[in-house]
């Protein structure tokens, strides 16, 4: 049971309150509190934007902001998973841009690059005693990452040895860690995993221990119903553990500051209303599908992303209050109960 809280140091240090039963809270002690036992953090290189966006010298997202996260989850008895974006900015299937300090790298350099990042940034963790349970080589990534050279499509060799040169960093850098950490790969959506997935591991990527899957109402085709059969799928066919790595469902259709949010009515399930109870519904819906599929897991993606004075290069504020997991005041919502509901008793 998995949250993103890659958003929550960025928002406490903005004016951000998280409240339980009306008291004040510690969204790290919440989330654990309501059942989660790992966090998912993101990592991005260099990312000065984000510096740039409060005019001074903080960054979030980077390895520092990273390790008071990891420190805070770990304080809260909670496992870490470590999320490479591999760039100094987002990385999805429409965007993988290399770091500012890798561009116009050749492919051996960029793959030296890789790999010492890889390894070196977690050393620094494990040498601070912060060594994750798991490391998802980067994020979502359908078209490859770090292109044009990590091209999945068109320069596929090259991408797997790019993807593996990450997997050894991770491999060599664990080693002699007292923490077993687990390797996964990260897909946006169900429907897309077995064509992406198709023919690499007999051109050499077979090491790694999870397949991981963004899975979004509005931007996969897979209604709820039917996810267990595409798990089934993928694991009888791949041998590997599966995760659903991002997912998220709103609570309401209004919002709670000037920032659009980030949510089609058009695509809604129409058994799951975007209420307090509708998203409770589809979270108990989605864990059953996950668990008679196979899965090992769920993690919602920024539970915590609520409303307050947090900057982004599109707005101020939220764009996923209607989807966290806390009302427009930073209390907890009915849907949080989904971590500890039990799952003997969903049909």
């Amino acid at each position: 049971m998995g949250a993103d809280l890659s958003y929550v140091n960025e928002i406490l240090d903005h004016g951000g309150v998280y409240t339980d039963s009306g008291e004040v809270s510690d969204p790290y002690k919440i989330f654990s509190e309501y059942g989660s036992n790992v966090v998912r953090l993101r990592l991005f290189h260099t990312p000065r934007w984000t510096a740039e966006l409060y005019d001074g010298d903080k960054m979030y997202h980077d390895i520092e902001d990273l390790r008071l996260g990891i420190q805070r989850a770990v304080d809260n008895n909670m496992q870490v998973l470590l999320d490479f974006h591999y760039s100094d900015n987002w990385a999805d299937p429409s965007t993988q841009v290399p770091p500012q300090a890798w561009q116009g790298l050749e492919p051996d350099v960029l793959g030296d690059s890789i790999y010492n990042y890889t390894f070196n940034t977690l050393k620094k963790l494990e040498d601070a005693g912060l060594m994750p349970a798991y490391v998802q080589v980067g994020n979502e990534i359908n078209p490859g990452f770090v292109l044009p050279h990590g091209d999945r499509w068109n320069k596929t060799s090259q991408f797997i040895d790019l993807i593996n040169r990450a997997v050894n960093g991770v491999r060599d850098a664990a080693a002699g860690s007292s923490t077993p950490v687990k390797v996964l790969l990260h897909i946006a959506q169900p429907e897309n995993a077995m064509a992406w997935l198709e023919g690499l591991a007999d051109q050499g990527l077979a090491d790694y221990d999870f397949i991981g899957l963004s899975y979004y109402y509005q931007w996969s085709d897979v209604p709820p119903d039917d996810l267990n059969l595409y798990l089934e799928e993928l694991k009888s066919e791949y041998g590997k553990d599966i995760l659903i790595l991002e997912t998220a469902y709103p609570w309401t259709l209004e919002n709670a500051d000037s920032y659009p949010n980030i949510i089609d009515v058009d695509e809604l399930e129409p058994h799951y209303p975007a209420t307090e109870a509708g998203q409770f519904k589809y979270l108990k819906k989605l864990v059953q599908e996950i668990m008679e599929g196979g899965g090992k897991g769920i993690f919602y993606w920024e539970p915590a992303w609520i409303s307050a004075d947090i900057k982004t290069q599109w707005g101020t504020g939220s764009a996923w209050d209607c989807n966290a997991l806390f009302d427009f005041g930073g209390e907890v919502l009915q849907g949080m109960d989904y971590m500890t509901w039990d799952y003997g008793s969903v049909k």
